[in-house]
């Protein structure tokens, strides 16, 4: 049985990610960010959906267009294959529910 809310890694410079699933259709990951936020210059543009939940502490999400989500404990967002987006925000710590579907 795995839980998503213990054996954090301690606080660090890196984003932590661990694959607890995936086939050829669906990958589902555990990520902890310790305050990251993604590159100024940098866009994320995946080729899969993306379905994210925060299971603690909180995020912003921008989109290239300009819309910003503030999530927090419990909050989840869906972000469509080739979405532009970046991390602008993270809590230290924050764990996320990342879902990635082909």
């Amino acid at each position: 049985m795995f839980n998503f809310l213990q054996n954090i890694p301690e606080n660090s410079r890196e984003e932590f990610f661990q694959t607890v699933f995936q086939n050829e259709k669906v990958k589902v990951e555990r990520i902890v960010s310790y305050g990251q936020t993604t590159p100024e210059d940098f866009w994320y543009d995946q080729d899969e959906d993306e379905f994210v939940v925060i299971l603690s502490g909180s995020a912003i999400i921008k989109y290239e267009n300009g819309e910003i989500f503030y999530l927090a404990k419990g909050d989840f967002l869906y972000i469509k294959a080739h979405q532009k987006h970046k991390v602008t925000y993270t809590e230290n710590p924050t764990i996320w529910l990342a879902v990635f579907i082909v």
